[in-house]
């Protein structure tokens, strides 16, 4: 089949899905976008792209656009509350053995829109916003999305990037087992100038009562604090409790900020019992899902689009059979339940338990980290193994 013969449909306008959507279109493919809503979600949600996710925006050509409007980071820094404590481990240790030797903060849905803006220029691809899909059927040749107003749209593959709450992935039957954290977690956009108080770009602090994570996302003063609650508590009274979270964690003695956009939502460790069925795949928060911390969920999806534009594209060109997308599936929801899943857990037990044992303990290590350019190095290229490894650039 001809790469510009062959349809996919894309289901999901958020980062993954438009992502995916891109790097097929770039490799001559068609694609149809759809997307239920007629608007870019921008509730605080992923923010932080580490510095190998970067290489995949620069290899779908949207880098340079989401640099311009994003902020770099170029090291993390830890605090500790209780004692006082502060480490910043600098990635410097990885110029010149990496491309993009930083990390870069920028709202997920100004990514989306830089990718929309890219989609819409491309020859190859059409985006459908406002229209939603209510089912999904299939063949041996064809996949068919069923619209809300009772049309259909019909493709030779489909991806499912449609989120938690996944359509595409109810449709296919497949179950989404793991757990549901009884902890709410509460994003808040808000001006407060930390830099002014030792903080860096990127920020965690691990404390029982004043953990979260704090991170610059524009160059207009504007930071992301993202802390947990308890899931019980009602969201009606969420607004008085995040001035009384800010009020005992800011730090100085003017406590003044500007709430500028809150979002409650909450945390789950989950993964779709397969990735894979016939003619669809999963890729996201639609396959998979974490509690955010260490951003490790945007991180894994980017990466399921590096390997499935890879696979699908090569199946659809002829040079690859139906069994390099079981490969995609496999590999990916491994990935997940091996590495993305459990480094998300031990980050947000750091962050928002405050058991003082492995806060001792993870202080130690930042701190040998600190003082070894050889550890530092390691240290930031960890993450890379959520990548696949034939796209390693640190291999």
């Amino acid at each position: 089949m001809a790469a510009d013969s062959a349809h996919v449909i894309v289901v999901g306008g958020g980062p993954v899905g438009l992502l995916a959507a891109l790097g097929l279109a770039r490799r001559g493919v068609r694609v149809t976008v759809v997307e239920r809503d007629t608007e870019l979600n921008d509730s605080p949600r992923a923010a932080v792209y580490h510095w190998c996710v970067i290489e995949v925006l620069d290899a779908l050509g949207v880098r340079e656009d989401a640099e311009a409007e994003g902020v770099i980071v170029r090291g993390n820094t830890f605090h500790r509350p209780s004692t006082g404590e502060s480490v910043q481990i600098s990635q410097q240790a990885i110029e010149g053995v990496v491309p993009f030797p930083y990390n870069l903060n920028l709202g997920q849905d100004k990514l989306g829109r830089i990718c929309l803006e890219h989609l819409e220029r491309h020859p190859h691809a059409t985006v459908l916003r406002g229209t939603g899909v209510t089912d999904v059927r299939q063949d041996a040749t064809t996949v068919t999305a069923v619209l809300d107003d009772g049309s259909e749209l019909s493709g030779d593959w489909l991806v499912g990037a449609d989120g938690g709450r996944s359509t595409v992935r109810k449709a296919l039957g497949l179950d989404f087992p793991g757990m549901t954290w009884g902890d709410r977690f509460v994003a808040t956009n808000i001006r407060f100038d930390f830099e002014a108080y030792g903080y860096g770009r990127a920020n965690m602090v691990m404390d029982e009562q004043l953990g979260c994570i704090v991170a610059l996302l524009d160059r207009e003063g504007l930071w992301r604090v993202t802390f947990a609650e308890s899931d019980e508590l009602p969201e009606s009274g969420l607004p008085e409790r995040i001035d009384a979270f800010l009020q005992r964690f800011l730090p100085g003695t003017e406590k003044r900020y500007e709430l500028v956009q809150y979002s409650p939502y909450h945390m789950h460790q989950r993964a779709a019992e397969r990735f894979r069925v016939g003619r669809v795949l999963l890729a996201g928060d639609a396959a998979h899902l974490t509690n955010p911390t260490g951003a490790m969920g945007l991180t894994t999806g980017v990466f399921d689009v590096e390997l499935l534009v890879d696979r699908l594209s090569a199946v659809i060109a002829g040079d690859a059979g139906p069994e390099a997308l079981d490969d995609y599936a496999e590999r990916r929801r491994a990935a997940f339940l091996d590495n993305a899943s459990p480094t998300a857990i031990r980050f947000k037990h750091l962050v928002y338990d405050g058991v003082k044992a492995d806060i001792d303990e993870a202080f130690e290590l930042y701190l040998r980290v600190e003082a070894d350019p050889e550890a530092s190095r390691d240290f930031f290229l960890g993450v890379e193994s959520l990548r696949e490894p034939e796209f390693r650039s640190a291999s």
